[in-house]
């Protein structure tokens, strides 16, 4: 099975990217609902979260009280690695359980749905990264319309990101959305083609003899860290010229 990932900067079109991969049918393995998930009442997880933060952070129904929490951890870097270190853990487990059922399942694909995929690392484990992206310009016009905010304050949110210009760095396939829908819907047709394609015949394999999967899992990801390792030594050479 191929697991892709799929990243983007804020207001570049990624859930858009990421509705048009399920309407095509393939699986979506969402890392924003399932940081959701985790912190559900009686989840470890969120147990953790009440005895570091306090049970303030609560409502009178047990489940997060997500605005109270933000206000704490925003302004206190320390608190936000605390709350990371509980949170990121757990949606990488659900992460990890839901690709094995969509290989389970049998699926050819699977799409790992992950804002910070890059910043996180899990780029490193994905056969390949797909980064949806447009223009720095376009995207703050986009976020100033969507949340109906000042230049001023959606320039603090962009500016307080991975720039998209570093995360298509790390592309193997970029979706260029700074066009028409038209022209994001002909492009994610082409990825899904694609995708498919890469996938072939070995994805039966994998699935009916599963030593034979994880062999193909090691060779694909030792490749990339290699492949990753001349374009980063190459990038660096060329900086010093």
């Amino acid at each position: 099975m191929l697991v892709i990932g799929l990243t983007g900067g804020i207001a570049t079109g990624k859930s858009t990217v990421s509705s048009l991969l399920r309407a095509h049918g393939l699986p979506i393995v969402d890392a924003d609902v399932l940081a959701r998930k985790v912190v559900e009442p009686g989840t470890p997880a969120l147990a953790q979260i009440a005895h570091v933060f306090g049970s303030d952070v609560l409502r009178a129904d047990g489940t997060l009280d997500r605005a109270r929490l933000g206000a704490i951890v925003f302004v206190d870097e320390e608190k936000r690695r605390k709350l990371n270190a509980i949170v990121h853990p757990a949606v990488r487990r659900e992460m990890f359980w839901s690709v094995l059922r969509c290989w389970w399942q049998g699926e050819r694909v699977c799409i790992l749905d992950v804002p910070l995929l890059i910043e996180g690392g899990l780029w490193k484990w994905v056969a390949k990264v797909v980064v949806v992206y447009c223009s720095a310009e376009i995207q703050l016009q986009r976020l100033m319309k969507r949340d109906n905010s000042s230049r001023a304050d959606a320039s603090s949110r962009l500016n307080a990101q991975l720039p998209i210009t570093e995360k298509v760095q790390y592309a193997d396939i970029v979706i260029d959305n700074s066009g028409s829908l038209q022209d994001l819907e002909r492009q994610v047709d082409q990825l899904v083609q694609r995708l498919l394609k890469d996938a072939g015949w070995s994805w039966r394999i994998s699935w009916l003899f599963p030593p034979w999967g994880v062999a193909s899992a090691i060779w694909t990801l030792s490749w990339r860290a290699l492949r990753r390792s001349r374009k980063s030594g190459s990038r660096k050479r060329s900086s010093r010229r």
